[in-house]
């Protein structure tokens, strides 16, 4: 991401059946639809048959670790803001998981890492830029990227490569999340009063992923995911639990992470305060059966995830400059709804745009 952007950056074609059983590409469908598509919730405006992705390099090794933090993970963590998002180079990937489980006492502090490049250029860079960490050669482990996604989706060592393949999952978990948009660093205090905050849930995790690199590059305007320069990182509040705890308990661990996401308030972005459409909150609104939603309803969320009055503005500043569309014209596409699950959640959320 850091290094390539979103695999929304890389599309360079699509195929799509619209509402009138039309099967469009790129040239069909029009720039403005073509746009849409690409970060903003592309099954909210039609079937997508196919993406054609630009394909990115990458070495034939990288190196990743997963590295518990033993010792001061307020200082680190905080300092991590800074290095992991303006500091380090653009190959490498440095994301916080905040966990505990049923069985923990305490908060468990990880850095899991990914660097396209060997274990002693990444040695050198992080005794360089980040000393705190004290990473030691056994840490660090070499590897394919797709095995590298193996060992992220926590697969055993030995699985095959074609457990990817497989799209169901054996884990009877259920969960519900939420996110944000951190803009402003903040301090070792503030981390305190979050991580006291995160012990009142006996089973979470929440995941800090650092922006950057060409996530900064790009304009907020150049697709319809437009949160660019100015946001330093996504956090995620994530509860877990099992069906066997039953309905009260549910309540309970979704009732925590609305708690948590109110308490983050003061710390993350603002007018509008962001979500990542990637994490998909009914908190935020969802698309009623049979009922057709208002564009002043659909706009509710639809400034959260794609800052929708501003990012709409700048486009058509940008198009105004260009003389219009570089392609093909066509016209603005109206808020739209596709069935997307939280959790185990029956209802559905839409996504609003126009």
């Amino acid at each position: 991401m850091r290094k390539y952007g979103l695999a929304a950056d890389n599309v360079v074609d699509a195929r799509l059946v619209n509402v009138n059983g039309e099967i469009l590409d790129r040239d069909t469908m029009g720039e403005d639809l073509f746009w849409a598509i690409r970060g903003g919730g592309a099954s909210s405006f039609g079937v997508i048959l196919a993406f054609k992705i630009k394909l990115v390099q990458v070495p034939p090794v990288l190196t990743v670790s997963k590295l518990t933090i033993k010792q001061g993970a307020l200082e680190i963590i905080q300092r991590w803001q800074h290095i992991a998002i303006y500091e380090v180079p653009k190959e490498l990937f440095i994301q916080v998981q905040i966990s505990r489980t049923k069985f923990q006492r305490n908060l468990q502090s990880e850095l899991q890492i990914m660097f396209l490049g060997r274990s002693e250029e990444l040695m050198h860079i992080m005794e360089e830029k980040f000393p705190q960490l004290r990473i030691k050669k056994n840490d660090c482990m070499e590897m394919s990227w797709i095995e590298s996604v193996l060992l992220f989706a926590e697969f055993p060592k030995t699985a095959p490569l074609d457990v990817l393949l497989n799209r169901t999952t054996e884990r009877d978990i259920a969960f519900k999340v939420k996110s944000d948009f951190v803009t402003t660093p903040l301090s070792k205090r503030e981390f305190r009063k979050i991580f006291n905050k995160f012990l009142e849930e006996k089973q979470f995790a929440s995941v800090l992923s650092p922006w950057g690199g060409r996530m900064h590059e790009i304009s907020d305007d150049e697709i319809a995911f437009p949160h660019r320069a100015g946001n330093m990182y996504v956090i995620a509040y994530t509860s877990l639990w099992s069906d066997e705890e039953g309905a009260q308990a549910s309540q309970e661990h979704v009732k925590w992470v609305r708690e948590m996401y109110n308490y983050m308030s003061p710390y993350v972005s603002k007018s509008p305060r962001a979500a990542y459409i990637g994490l998909r909150d009914l908190d935020l609104g969802f698309y009623k059966i049979n009922t057709t939603p208002t564009y002043s309803e659909a706009r509710i969320w639809g400034e959260k995830y794609f800052k929708g009055e501003i990012v709409r503005k700048r486009r058509k500043q940008r198009r105004e400059r260009d003389g219009g569309e570089r392609r093909r014209g066509g016209t603005a596409t109206a808020a739209s709804g596709a069935a997307q699950h939280n959790g185990k959640s029956g209802r559905r959320a839409v996504v609003g745009w126009r």
